[in-house]
């Protein structure tokens, strides 16, 4: 790895060849694709993937391989051609569906659909982001488990970007605290081909690339021909001596490069090619095959199997000699690295939810997420927390945490004001596995992170959004720091579990749940003010994990009305329900801290908590739409379809009517 003495012209010509005709014919074959990208980067491709890239296409999971992210996801037919010529499962005729319903080959990269692609990229900027995730993980895994003579965690991340990536403010947030942490791991290559969808980007992108990255504090290579393999090899040589500053190649290319009368145009950027102009780019670029018809040799070349299973098979032997030397900390590798809980996880969270049960505090819900975090993360080595300039609000920091720096590792990382970099950077430190990321803001600032959530929640990764400062309640700060839309759209996005809980228990367990959960992400969201403990018997504080349940049931046993509430406004409807009850009206409580969860629970159980024929009321302090499926039209909710204020919290509850009066009258009026 890493030599060049092989490199021979002719093979050379063959093998990027082989690239730019799969990109060629699959975006025709499909009529919808992105040849120009792939054709362009073939040689920077080349250098990488068959003289530096450490990886097993046998097993695309081994965990020290390199990572290789194609940021400029719209290229996609760049990674297909290269993991189909190394030899991923990848077929031939997936290539022919390119685009395709149910394809291994869809549009953009997808994580989950095809061997060997790292994350999900389209999202400008994300895959750069993800990728910066990714070497800090490697840094953080590195520094915990490598010891003297046994570097078994030790593999670099490398990231194809463009314009596009450059230009999203997220690159910014992401690459300066990359340089920020010195991630020496992570190589970049800048695809500067002066060209984007409109054209060419003189008139809209004019920076200064090198010298933003050198102020970044990386090691910076620039103007290097991005067709030339040798100037590609000595820049990739380069930056893997620097092992302290993350690295940016810079490669002047051109897009669509052999395609001889759409090169160097925004036309070669988004569209097929046509019949016309793929007939006579194949003599122009060496290339006398029919479509999608490799030759044995050329697969031959780029055939990574053996390679890559003799690196892993080394990794292996390393890792067993390793095992001997520090036997626990093999077997906690291990677990990490499956994604395994430890084996006695059900029993510390279930001690902890009765300590957190007995103490019956009445406390923020932000402080109780604190709590919750002291109580569970002393078994959880993976759980690696942060916030964006917000610990002391946001309440992340717990009595274990060890910030990351350039110099050491640690299990929280300071994110500075970067929502979304944040955002983004976590799901790259869960889709390198072994970590189990928690980032915080305040929920209004989920907006600048929201397409990172998306991201999350489309890819089924693990990952825990922290958002506090929930509603009016955080009082003075006005308007523009009170969500009102916000907790509802969230629940909008599919395969996001959203969290609100009402107290101390449900806090907790609503980590736990988080934490446990593997197949998507959760949002947490909590208070700045006290919210009122509630009481329940072990039996109800099971049900929690249904996200609804009868918290308190009507008075006399025949329920008249139904008050279904969420965090600050379960104490609001307890209070009512009191209130009521003294006017001879009966009313159920139900909380519900996760819609989501509840949603996917059995007809029978959902029936059991809102049975039909009974009238509902609603109370959040939030957007009203969203209460509608479950309380009807001839239901009503208690919430709010304005802005807020700037005031004390106790005025807003009461102007926006977050009042037990209002309560009752609205529960009195439907019946």
């Amino acid at each position: 790895m890493g030599t060049f003495k092989d490199f021979d012209a002719p093979v050379f010509k063959d093998l990027t060849s082989a690239i730019r005709a799969l990109a060629m014919d699959a975006v025709q074959k499909a009529n919808s694709g992105h040849p120009g990208m792939p054709m362009g980067m073939a040689e920077i491709a080349e250098v990488l993937w068959i003289h530096h890239l450490r990886h097993n296409p046998g097993n695309p999971e081994w965990f020290d391989r390199d990572r290789f992210i194609l940021s400029n996801g719209h290229g996609s037919m760049l990674i297909y051609a290269l993991l189909h010529l190394t030899g991923y499962d990848l077929p031939m005729e997936e290539i022919k569906r390119f685009r395709q319903f149910h394809s291994k080959t869809p549009g953009h990269p997808e994580y989950g659909y095809t061997p060997g692609v790292e994350t999900t990229t389209g999202p400008l900027g994300q895959g750069i982001t993800n990728a910066v995730g990714m070497a800090l993980a490697e840094k953080v895994l590195a520094a915990e488990f490598n010891r003297p003579g046994y570097n078994i965690v030790d593999h670099h991340t490398y990231v194809f970007l463009g314009d596009g990536c450059l230009m999203e403010g997220i690159s910014h947030e992401a690459c300066s605290l990359a340089g920020t942490l010195g991630l020496g791991k992570l190589i970049c290559f800048y695809d500067d081909n002066g060209i984007s969808i409109d054209g060419h980007v003189e008139g809209w992108f004019t920076d200064d690339t090198p010298k933003r990255f050198e102020a970044y504090g990386w090691h910076v290579v620039p103007n290097v021909n991005g067709h030339d393999p040798i100037a590609i090899e000595a820049a990739i040589e380069a930056a893997k001596q620097v092992n302290n500053k993350p690295s940016m190649i810079c490669c002047k290319t051109v897009i669509g490069l052999g395609s001889p009368n759409m090169a160097n145009t925004h036309s070669v950027h988004g569209a097929a090619l046509g019949d016309a102009e793929i007939a006579a780019a194949r003599p122009h670029i060496g290339w006398h095959h029919p479509p999608f018809e490799i030759p044995q040799d050329v697969y031959s070349a780029w055939d990574a199997r053996a390679k890559g299973q003799k690196l892993e098979t080394e990794w292996n032997q390393k890792f067993a000699e390793y095992a001997e030397r520090y036997p626990a900390e093999a077997v906690e590798f291990n677990r990490r690295m499956a994604g395994e809980l430890p084996a006695n996880w059900q029993n510390h969270v279930d001690s902890v939810i009765n300590q957190v049960n007995a103490k019956a505090e009445t406390i923020a819900s932000r402080k109780a997420s604190q709590n919750a975090i002291e109580g569970l993360a002393p078994v959880l080595p993976e759980l690696i927390g942060g916030s964006a300039d917000l610990a002391g609000s946001n309440l992340t920091l717990w009595s274990g945490s060890k910030g990351i720096s350039q110099k050491t590792g640690g299990n929280y990382v300071y994110y500075g004001v970067r929502e979304f970099g944040m955002s983004a950077i976590m799901n790259g430190l869960s889709l390198h596995g072994g970590l189990i990321p928690y980032g915080a803001t305040f929920l209004m600032f989920s907006e600048y992170a929201r397409n990172a959530l998306r991201m999350a929640a489309l890819m089924k990764i693990r990952n825990i959004f922290v958002f506090t400062h929930d509603s009016i309640g955080l009082g003075e700060d006005g308007p523009t720091h009170q969500p009102v839309e916000q907790t509802a759209t969230l629940r909008y996005i599919p395969n996001m579990d959203v969290w609100r809980p009402c107290d101390t228990v449900e806090s907790t367990v609503s980590w736990a749940r988080a934490i446990e959960r593997k197949d998507g992400p959760s949002t947490l969201i909590f208070s700045r003010q006290n919210l009122p403990f509630q009481q329940r018997d072990a039996a109800t504080i099971k049900l929690i994990d249904k996200g609804g349940y009868v918290l308190s049931e009507a008075g006399n046993g025949q329920v008249q009305a139904i008050l279904i509430a969420t965090g600050s406004e379960i104490g609001l409807a307890m209070n009512a329900q009191k209130a009521l009850a003294e006017e001879g009206i009966h009313v159920r409580v139900v909380s519900m801290p996760c819609t989501n969860v509840f949603d996917r629970q059995e007809p029978s159980y959902k029936e059991s908590v809102l049975p039909k024929g009974v009238k509902r009321v609603a109370v959040e302090a939030g957007v009203t739409d969203f209460w509608r499926k479950y309380v009807g039209l001839d239901g009503a909710v208690v919430g709010m379809d304005t802005f807020g204020e700037s005031a004390p919290a106790d005025v807003l509850f009461k102007h926006f009517g977050f009042t037990v009066e209002n309560v009752v009258k609205t529960v009195k009026d439907i019946l």
